[in-house]
């Protein structure tokens, strides 16, 4: 009985502290919208923003990414500019930003 007990208290713990290692962990969509305009916002002064609440798979750089899309707008002397983005689930990477 007493084996069985260490033996489940160890798996217990083991559980406990290589849950997320083992599992995918991926940044919230408000935490990969904060980072995404952080990194815009060095070249761009930015009024609005959006991001889709729901990852997707895509192919970039002949690599598979999660990841989530989203947009900025920027004000300018001669308007607003759309900017589209899509941003990495695991670490906030901006891998695209491009102008609509």
């Amino acid at each position: 009985m007493k084996k069985l007990s260490i033996g489940l208290g160890l798996g217990f713990l083991l559980g406990f502290f290589l849950r997320p290692t083992i599992t995918k962990e991926r940044i919230s969509p408000e935490k990969a919208l904060k980072k995404a305009k952080a990194t815009a916002s060095a070249q761009h002064t930015i009024s609005g923003s959006w991001i889709h609440m729901n990852p997707e798979k895509v192919e970039r750089f002949g690599l598979q990414y999660e990841v989530y899309r989203g947009g900025i707008s920027t004000s300018t002397p001669e308007g607003t500019v759309q900017f589209d983005f899509i941003v990495e689930t695991k670490n906030g990477t901006l891998l695209e930003l491009i102008q609509s």
